[in-house]
């Protein structure tokens, strides 16, 4: 848990106040993940109808792909906070949400993740068969309705952010942001698995970069 700024007695810090506690509750790996996936979308979506643009939409959609197989193998294999099990046992306090907005958030939130992670497959399986001309042109008409829902989803999910936000009178997007939740407590994150977001960082990178040197 990380307290204080103010500095040792007798410093000229040691008349600041001290920073509020604060706690890790989202890893490295996971906010990294998070902010792709959200600026990939957002490209894709204003590339749709470019056409010299197009390679950038194809490339974004290509990397959401990418990124729903590695949350799908954090969601497995990762650490327990990451589980899909915990996402999806967040939704069975859907009985008792009544109780709180608290419980109302839990359950709104993990929700739209779930409801955004399953837009999100075939949204590019739709966009990859159109991409190749594997069906008629009825397929592009499909992948555009799945990429309008994946807007809505994606607006639910930004809107229900702000609205807790609001309600709870803190904003519930720092904890994505900078990964620690202010609070006192323990840190929820034992590890902030850098190595693997500087990883898929890299990787993302590099595939972003070798498809625009064969756009051209």
């Amino acid at each position: 848990m990380k307290m204080g700024c103010a500095g040792p007695a007798g410093s000229g810090e040691a008349n600041l106040p001290p920073c509020a506690p604060s706690r890790r509750t989202v890893d490295a790996f996971t906010r990294a993940l998070h902010a792709l996936l959200a600026l990939s979308f957002v490209g894709a979506y204003s590339t749709r109808e470019s056409e010299l643009f197009g390679w950038v939409h194809v490339t974004l959609g290509y990397t959401m792909g990418g990124l729903l197989l590695m949350r799908l193998a954090w969601g497995l294999a990762g650490p327990r906070h990451a589980r899909l099990s915990a996402l999806l046992g967040k939704l069975r306090v859907l009985r008792t949400w009544s109780r709180g907005v608290g419980k109302l958030q839990v359950v709104c939130m993990a929700f739209s993740v779930v409801v955004l992670l399953l837009v999100i497959a075939p949204v590019v399986v739709t966009g990859y068969v159109a991409k190749h001309e594997l069906t008629g042109e009825w397929m592009e008409a499909v992948h555009e309705f799945f990429g309008n829902f994946l807007l809505l989803a994606f607006l639910a999910h930004v809107g229900a952010v702000i609205v807790f936000s609001l309600l709870r009178r803190r904003n519930l997007a720092v904890p994505m942001l900078t990964g620690r939740a202010a609070g006192p407590g323990p840190d929820l994150i034992r590890c902030n698995h850098v190595f693997f977001a500087v990883l898929l960082l890299g990787s993302v990178l590099s595939f972003w970069v070798w498809q625009w040197q064969h756009a051209w």
